[in-house]
């Protein structure tokens, strides 16, 4: 009866680990997608910037293709290293900039994604991060991970599918600034500082930086099960190279 019960739990681990996992990606999301509401969201910000640029300065619309937006999620709990680290990736986003006659003291940008249409571990973006990302798993497991990060009890996309970054005020001079965003996620908003590298001005733009999000911070209870024995980090790290189109 024991060796029975210690199976039954190896084998709910075993299952658990599968769906945590994750490596190509996987393009298909049993959640509601509503193309619309992005266009309508996208169009309400392209007349915004338009209106800018009629009033002086310059917008800079951010190029998707050129540029590259990573999230990286990691493991916690007692059996981490049976889990995995994520890299979850945004190939499609919105994201203006506008560059004022004043300068960049009163410039003001936006940036927004659909969490549902998230890239989730690209092999390609996985492999160079070294031993911590090294794993190689299957195409399932990948769509595990992608439902339970994305789904009802996480950060429920098909309710929330946007994350909005909007400046509120920059500070510091070219090529390293301050500026204080709203982000909102899940229905929610917060504000904090995040450094930035800013080049290419006033001609292109060219900007990277990083900064750290607590799920929590926004009503989000990160990934866990079996009392926490695997579990994701509350904490995850935002990476970002944005360029110009």
């Amino acid at each position: 009866m024991v060796l029975k019960r210690v199976s039954l739990a190896l084998f709910g681990l075993a299952a658990t680990i599968s769906l945590l996992s994750c490596s190509a990606t996987s393009p298909t999301l049993p959640l509601k997608v509503t193309p619309d509401t992005h266009i309508e969201d996208q169009a309400g910000l392209q007349a915004t910037y338009s209106k800018l640029e009629q009033s002086g300065g310059k917008v800079f619309t951010l190029d998707p293709a050129t540029s590259a937006v990573r999230i990286y999620a990691f493991r916690s709990g007692s059996a981490a290293k049976l889990g995995h680290n994520h890299v979850l990736s945004a190939p499609q986003f919105t994201g203006f900039f506008h560059l004022p006659v004043t300068g960049s003291a009163n410039a003001r940008f936006d940036l927004q994604f659909r969490l549902d249409q998230l890239e989730i571990d690209n092999v390609a973006y996985r492999s160079p991060l070294g031993k911590a990302f090294s794993s190689i798993l299957s195409p399932e497991a990948i769509q595990g991970t992608r439902e339970h990060m994305l789904g009802e009890t996480n950060l429920q996309a098909d309710k929330f599918p946007f994350v909005r970054v909007h400046s509120i005020q920059i500070s510091g001079e070219a090529p390293k600034f301050a500026a204080k965003v709203q982000i909102e996620m899940h229905g929610q908003k917060q504000e904090m500082w995040i450094p930035l590298n800013v080049e290419g001005l006033p001609n292109r733009l060219f900007v990277t930086g990083s900064f750290v999000l607590r799920q929590t911070d926004f009503g989000v209870q990160p990934y866990s099960v079996l009392g926490g024995l695997l579990a994701v980090q509350d904490e995850v790290v935002i990476e970002f190279k944005l360029l110009s189109a």
